[in-house]
């Protein structure tokens, strides 16, 4: 909806009643928390408005760090009028009408910002629309998002606006909007220095969440009632960890996981793992990214850790939760602690190349079978030797198409079991050379 100068006066005591967060909302981009290298003295939007050349733009950070106030802020400072609709609400008859209002109010030499919420929520089709009005100046898009606009967002679209992220609120920032809400209850937040702190890490950078989960300690609180962290978590059961299975929140965590065990960290590991579970994560998807990690970055270095993390995903298949959950620590912590090694799947990385560029060759006929005497007549199977026969059952012939001759794909280092597997090649190699082996 457009702000309207004309739109009647809410009551005072009406307007009170609104949420604290609503009331709180900063009169101008100075007053912005948490956002100073956008709306700061030296921030990108003020420079922006200064140059007199505002471009539409991809406001792209979490819940709660102003996103809506930012834009809405922005249009009064550039003298545009404020537009907004939500790609939750609107289909293509609610674009065209917006369209329409904004050439029309154009041709009267007035400018819109169209601010667009949730916009990764519009299918590609729906952002192609944006593209002619983005382009001939009918609209500055201000479109926000919680999601990547890498992965959400037509490249067309991207390609004409600027994507400025938004940062979670810190702990000063979100302190200063608890000190703000207490200037205008004019009342301290009944909290011991323990709670405060525990309610500041509840809003998880969410500046709007600090200020509902304060707003329900005051109206819990009793006359000289003050709440220790017990008591906070009482009052506001806990706010959910911010985290979206299908989305960003998923796949940073469980990076972050996997780089912790590749990096030997198993109490960084074990931390993303219980951020993980108590998001509410599928047990059984992690057992399964353990496995991956098995293979992919301990490998042969430790076999077992391949046997363990298979065993930790039974376990939890056949305990269920919690108890389960304690068996998929213990292969968690198994694999940060394990010598690391890449060794087979950078080598089988190698083998995979070499299968596409070399196409259909031939194995050395003397490795193929000769079930019928136009085969054995072909070479089939001549000179091969039985490697149980040979001495040291190591015959050492080359078994690679005789086009690309012998290949080295496997190099193990010397860590952990590989160390053995190391002497292992190293002592056939020699073997090799001796016999004259190619």
């Amino acid at each position: 909806m457009s702000g309207d100068l004309f739109a009647p006066k809410v009551p005072e005591e009406i307007a009170n009643r609104r949420p604290l967060a609503d009331r709180l909302r900063p009169k101008s981009l100075g007053e912005v928390t948490g956002q100073e290298h956008l709306t700061g003295e030296e921030g990108i939007l003020r420079r922006m408005i200064a140059s007199g050349s505002l471009g539409s733009m991809i406001f792209w950070g979490p819940p709660g760090t102003g996103k809506t106030t930012v834009a809405r802020l922005l249009s009064g400072e550039a003298g545009l009028v404020f537009e907004q609709i939500s790609a939750i609400f609107s289909g293509v008859a609610d674009l065209k009408k917006v369209f329409e209002t904004a050439r029309l109010r154009r041709m009267d030499g007035r400018q819109t910002l169209l601010f667009v919420d949730e916009i990764h929520r519009f299918n590609r089709a729906q952002q192609d629309s944006f593209l002619p009005v983005m382009e001939d100046g009918t609209v500055i898009l201000v479109g926000a998002t919680t999601e990547n606009p890498s992965f959400e967002l037509n490249a067309a679209l991207l390609s004409r606006a600027r994507v400025l992220t938004f940062k979670p609120h810190d702990e000063a920032s979100l302190e200063e909007l608890l000190k703000r809400a207490e200037e205008t209850e004019e009342r301290p937040l009944p909290l011991d220095a323990d709670a405060r702190a525990s309610l500041i890490r509840m809003a998880d950078g969410d500046g709007r969440a600090v200020l509902t989960l304060a707003e329900e300690v005051w109206r819990a609180a009793r006359a000289g009632e003050v709440f220790d962290t017990e008591g906070l978590t009482q009052i506001v059961q806990r706010r959910a960890p911010v985290y979206d299975k299908g989305q960003d929140g998923h796949y940073n965590l469980i990076s972050a996981l996997h780089k912790s065990v590749r990096g030997s960290d198993p109490d960084a590991a074990l931390y993303y793992l219980a951020r993980m579970f108590d998001a509410g994560e599928d047990p059984l998807y992690l057992g399964r990214r353990l496995v991956r990690m098995a293979v992919e970055d301990i490998g042969l270095a430790d076999p077992q850790a391949l046997v363990i993390c298979n065993a930790a995903k039974d376990a939890y298949d056949y305990l269920g939760s919690p108890e389960g959950e304690l068996a998929l620590a213990q292969a968690c912590v198994y694999l940060a602690t394990a010598p690391k090694s890449n060794g087979v799947y950078t080598a089988f990385k190698a083998a995979m190349r070499a299968a596409r560029e070399n196409g259909s060759l031939l194995p050395p006929k003397h490795i193929l079978n000769a079930p019928t005497k136009l085969m054995k007549g072909e070479g089939y199977g001549d000179g091969y030797r039985y490697d149980h026969d040979e001495p040291d059952a190591f015959s050492g012939q080359n078994y690679f198409p005789e086009k690309m001759g012998r290949q080295v794909f496997y190099d193990p280092p010397e860590r952990g079991f590989e160390r053995e597997i190391r002497k292992r090649l190293d002592w056939w190699v020699k073997l090799r050379n001796e016999r004259g082996e190619p």
